[in-house]
């Protein structure tokens, strides 16, 4: 059976990433593919509880303990869901993955990408995205769109636009894994250009 393709959506904080997921998995499952959603952190009893943890507002949580939490999150979800999809041949979207680490923790938090990239590989094994989709959106107009900020979300322009260089940096770094995509387009459009890069890369 062949593999199935996994799609990560990411950007800051108001991008539309999980409306974007919906639209996109519409095409995927319109042109005949098995397909599923999940988001990161959760889409598993574990992962739920590691979100409350981390996006709770009143919790006060230092920065490798973020980063270790995401990661145990998100080694969850490959384990339990992300790679037997794959193995059986079903497409995942995902909203949000290892390179929100990257950006958010690596870049933001100031751990650097190599170190939090380097505490996730091990839990994640083969399940990496196959396309990232990075949908670019300025910072004020990302806190503009957020309605209740999670405690991430509310950290503030300067370390969301520290965080949204991380995503232009590992886009430039790996531009045969991203396509870069204005996040201010409707969500339609948005969803058929990234249906575009995956005919063009992955058939």
């Amino acid at each position: 059976m062949t593999r199935g393709t996994y799609i990560a959506l990411e950007g800051i904080e108001g991008a539309g990433k999980s409306t974007v997921a919906v639209a996109l998995a519409g095409l995927i499952a319109g042109a005949g593919h098995d397909v599923m959603t999940v988001r990161e952190p959760g889409g598993t009893p574990t992962g739920e509880k590691v979100r409350r943890i981390l996006l709770d507002t009143d919790g006060s949580v230092a920065p490798w303990s973020e980063a270790l939490l995401f990661s145990a999150a998100r080694a969850q979800l490959a384990a339990d869901v992300v790679e037997p999809a794959l193995q059986a041949g079903t497409w995942v979207v995902s909203d949000r993955s290892v390179y929100s680490s990257l950006a958010y923790q690596g870049a933001g938090r100031g751990l650097g990408t190599d170190a939090v990239r380097a505490i996730n590989e091990p839990g994640l094994g083969p399940t990496w995205p196959d396309l990232v989709a990075l949908l670019e959106l300025g910072v004020a107009d990302g806190l503009s769109r957020q309605q209740v900020p999670d405690r991430i979300g509310g950290a503030g322009h300067g370390f969301l636009a520290t965080v949204a260089q991380g995503f232009t940096d590992l886009a430039a770094a790996e531009p045969d894994r991203f396509v870069v995509i204005d996040a201010t387009m409707p969500v339609a459009d948005i969803a058929a250009e990234i249906w575009k890069a995956l005919l063009d890369r992955h058939g």
